[in-house]
């Protein structure tokens, strides 16, 4: 993201002709076109979860790039499937779980932003919603095409990154890991602190009521995900370590339209 303020012609290059020309080719071809956007098409200045039908308006070159490839999209005339969502996390790559992890490590305390709020979201959750939705709507036939849409998918609920990263060192601590950082050694700070080249909305949240409401799924909390990537990374860090009880994240496939149980 900071880096496309530096690079934008190649930020609007990959981020809104690409998926434009992909939905033309998705038009002529009559096929659906799957699509990941960005909460940061949004200011972050409402009170409350953003829906589909809020006005973007994006605060850096990247959320720009990303609402123009949105509308590219919409435009066109295609069967899409336009998911936007926020705070994306997994098991491979770099992430907000795994930098906490690796600072916790090396470091006995830690400052995070508490001035920003949004939903931790799981590659996991994208790929079983993505599959569970476009199932829908290709069994649907000629009639799928009332499920072509933009819609939020996020986990349920929503923190600070402070808060996030006092959940992902507690829970490490509890499943065996050897940090240097304990939960009360988080401390917050606010985001003006911190100079980044791309501005920040302060409300990230998504409300995926539309989501609900049109496939019949509810994404778990953002608890159940962070738990299952650490517990992936504790068989490797931590090997005799055993699960704490009770612990999230132990089905191979989340069940959507039921809530698991969470700890605070």
């Amino acid at each position: 993201m900071d880096k496309a303020e530096s690079e934008p012609e190649l930020a609007h290059l990959v981020n809104a002709e690409a998926p434009g020309l992909l939905a033309r080719l998705a038009k002529e071809l009559d096929a659906w076109l799957v699509h990941y956007s960005t909460d940061y098409v949004f200011d972050g200045r409402k009170d409350g979860p953003y829906t589909e039908d809020d006005a973007p308006a994006p605060l850096n070159v990247y959320g720009q790039s990303k609402l123009d490839g949105d509308l590219a999209i919409q435009n066109s005339g295609c069967r899409h499937l336009i998911f936007r969502t926020a705070w994306v996390f997994s098991a491979d790559g770099r992430n907000f779980p795994k930098a906490i992890l690796d600072l916790a490590s090396k470091e006995d305390s830690l400052t995070v932003v508490d001035d920003q709020f949004g939903s931790p979201t799981s590659v996991e959750l994208l790929s079983s919603a993505t599959a569970l939705a476009l199932d829908q709507a290709l069994r649907a036939g000629e009639g799928g095409g009332r499920f072509s849409g933009l819609y939020n998918l996020t986990s349920s609920g929503d923190v600070s990154w402070h808060g996030y990263a006092v959940y992902v060192v507690r829970r490490a601590l509890e499943l065996g890991w050897n940090l240097l950082t304990t939960p009360e050694r988080v401390k917050p700070r606010s985001a003006d602190e911190t100079a980044r080249p791309a501005k920040r909305p302060a409300n990230s949240r998504l409300s995926t009521e539309k989501f609900h409401e049109t496939f019949g799924l509810t994404p778990p909390p953002w608890q159940y995900y962070v738990d299952r990537v650490l517990w992936t990374w504790t068989r490797s860090h931590v090997p005799a370590a055993a699960p704490p009880r009770p612990i999230l994240g132990r089905r191979l496939l989340p069940q959507m339209n039921v809530i698991p149980r969470q700890r605070d």
